[in-house]
């Protein structure tokens, strides 16, 4: 049973991390940004830098999953800064906590929150781990957030980096404002339609996760998708055929654009991702296709 501690473990995938890992037995330590009110509590200040060390101290792991939602609204210019700031801050704190616990102390590894929209715009080209960082605000972040977290592997902590796609749940994020909508019978493509979505179920992210922490010798990124991505027209499809509502709406380009300005550019561009390291790494999708991920949601 090891000892793990989690930022953003209120989040939705922190959530379920959280639960999975307590479930087995192992002890899980929350950072929080307010005063601890548990003993499984322990204060960090991620935007000020400051983070109780002594609470890290004796951890196998620590899993950064914590940073200001990037769907949660319009992208002004204040909030880019409250988004980058929440998540290269927050992680380059944590990365110098890690490195300045004695060597006994440290941890054998640190897992750091990334995401797809590293790779940009790829259109129908496939890409994996191998690929450069794409253009504009989101690949830009990525490069800053994970180059954020050099401390820790200065310090020869074992480094990993999750480049999660569209995490399949009802609890939140991208899909939880999808189903209610389809739900609703008001579904349909976004755009064209044409534009990849690199997805994974709620259940692979956390097993990939623990995978991470658990396998030695794995370090670097590591694209959290499934490995089939499917087009938004063709996701559509199965989402109105599992839940038996009709499909028959339709958001243009333009409507969205002017409702969700530059952040639109994400919903509507390509993002065809797969998980070559992953699966060469010895993990097995339970999820792999999107059927079964919106079944396991539902």
């Amino acid at each position: 049973m090891r000892r793990i501690a989690v930022t953003g473990a209120s989040g939705l995938i922190g959530s379920a991390l959280v639960r999975s890992l307590t479930a087995d037995g192992h002890e899980v330590v929350r950072l929080v940004r307010r005063t601890p009110r548990a003993a499984d509590e322990v204060r960090w200040d991620p935007e000020g830098g400051e983070v109780d060390t002594a609470g890290l101290a004796g951890c196998h792991a620590v899993v950064n999953l914590a940073g200001a939602g990037v769907g949660n609204r319009r992208w002004t210019e204040a909030y880019k800064q409250r988004i980058r700031a929440s998540r290269v801050q927050g992680t380059a704190a944590l990365a110098r906590a890690v490195a300045s616990l004695d060597e006994k102390d440290r941890p054998r590894v640190f897992v750091n929150g990334s995401a797809i929209g590293y790779y940009g715009e790829t259109g129908d080209r496939a890409v994996d781990e191998s690929a450069p960082a794409g253009r504009g605000f989101l690949p830009e972040l990525c490069v800053e957030w994970e180059g954020a977290a050099s401390p820790a592997q200065e310090a020869g902590v074992r480094t990993v980096f999750t480049r999660t796609g569209l995490v399949v749940s009802r609890r939140g994020g991208a899909w939880g404002r999808l189903f209610p909508l389809f739900q609703a019978g008001l579904g349909g493509r976004m755009g064209d339609g044409r534009q990849f979505w690199s997805f994974v179920a709620l259940h692979d992210e956390v097993a990939a996760i623990r995978h991470l922490i658990d396998t030695d010798g794995l370090s670097g990124p590591f694209n959290l998708t499934a490995p089939n991505p499917l087009t938004n027209r063709e996701i559509t499809a199965v989402m109105g055929r599992v839940l038996h509502r009709p499909t028959l709406f339709a958001v243009p380009a333009p409507v969205l654009r002017t409702v969700l300005g530059e952040m639109a550019g994400d919903v509507l561009g390509s993002a065809r991702v797969l998980p070559t390291r992953l699966l060469e790494s010895g993990f097995r999708f339970a999820f792999p296709e999107i059927e079964g991920a919106i079944r396991a949601a539902l």
